[in-house]
């Protein structure tokens, strides 16, 4: 019964802290968006497999694998679903992980993070804040200035060059 009650206090906190520092990553300007809303049929119908896959059923690539892992070209990734803009390639960094990995976003409220839960842990899930797209996920070891890491799926994203 202990241990239950601890494992309880334990997951509320966590899911706290996260909520706060989701308030703390992105910069300090903050856009509204008209959000858009379409059925799975909609959606299924608009984008590739692939990208329905990983955007509207959450998947994941695999690593290394990714278009935009390696890209160092300046310009501005965006949504691959709605072309909400994302972040900028100046917020990118080499993580390591083979996915690409950016310490903001381009703007404050152009991506939501909730909880996570699936697969036997818990993390925090990055979203598009237009569309409700899948992204990727937020880690707290990423470098300065934010310490975040936001390591999104490549086929969440297309890249417009500057």
């Amino acid at each position: 019964m202990v241990k239950k009650r601890l494992l309880i206090v334990l997951t509320f906190a966590f899911i706290v802290s996260c909520s706060k520092t989701e308030k703390a990553i992105g910069t300090e300007k903050e856009v509204t968006m008209d959000k858009i809303s379409k059925t799975e049929e909609e959606w299924k119908g608009e984008l590739p497999a692939d990208v329905y896959y990983i955007m509207r059923e959450k998947g994941t690539e695999r690593p290394f694998t990714g278009k935009y892992y390696k890209n160092k070209e300046k310009g501005i990734y965006v949504c691959a679903a709605c072309g909400n803009e994302l972040f900028s390639s100046d917020a990118k960094f080499e993580s390591g992980t083979g996915w690409p990995s950016f310490y903001e976003a381009i703007e404050k409220g152009k991506i939501e993070i909730k909880p996570d839960s699936t697969g036997g842990m818990i993390r925090m899930e990055v979203l598009c804040a237009r569309c409700g797209g899948h992204l990727g996920h937020v880690f707290d070891d990423g470098p300065p200035p934010t310490g975040k890491r936001f390591c999104i799926n490549s086929k969440a994203l297309d890249f417009k060059k500057e």
